[in-house]
């Protein structure tokens, strides 16, 4: 069974979710985006169980959305990578150790203006699903 099945909304129906997250990087295969940069867009969908924070109504009991916020602008605005897929492995990763609460991370990284000769896209992207059981070798 792939973790996929197994790792469903059932088992993680909460989540946090931070959306159009946008800044300004370095990240590209080509010399010119390493030099001049563009702009990236960033979400994380976070699952998390918000029941204890539901009743609470207290931060300690939930995922802080600035901290995982300035997480992601770290990595995003961080060292340069060739590759879209491994800024959102980093970030998932990231996340996953930085927030115990967390059981599975969804995130997905565009280029709004990706440099593709001739095509007329609203962005090249790539989304990624990391769980918990993952990082810690068990799928």
């Amino acid at each position: 069974m792939a973790p996929a099945d197994r790792h469903d909304a059932a088992l993680y129906p909460d989540e946090i979710l931070l959306e159009g997250m946008r800044f300004y990087a370095y990240h590209g295969v080509n010399p010119e985006e390493r030099v001049l940069g563009q702009r990236f867009t960033v979400d994380v969908a976070l699952a998390v169980d918000l029941r204890s924070a539901g009743t609470s109504d207290d931060l300690a009991d939930t995922v802080s959305y600035s901290a995982v916020y300035k997480l992601v602008r770290g990595v995003v605005e961080g060292e340069p990578r060739a590759l879209l897929e491994a800024v959102a492995e980093t970030v998932a990763a990231e996340i996953l150790a930085a927030f115990p609460s967390v059981q599975r991370v969804i995130v997905t990284v565009r280029k709004p203006e990706a440099p593709l000769r001739g095509a007329m896209l609203g962005a090249a992207g790539v989304r990624i699903s990391r769980w918990r059981a993952a990082q810690s070798g068990v799928a």
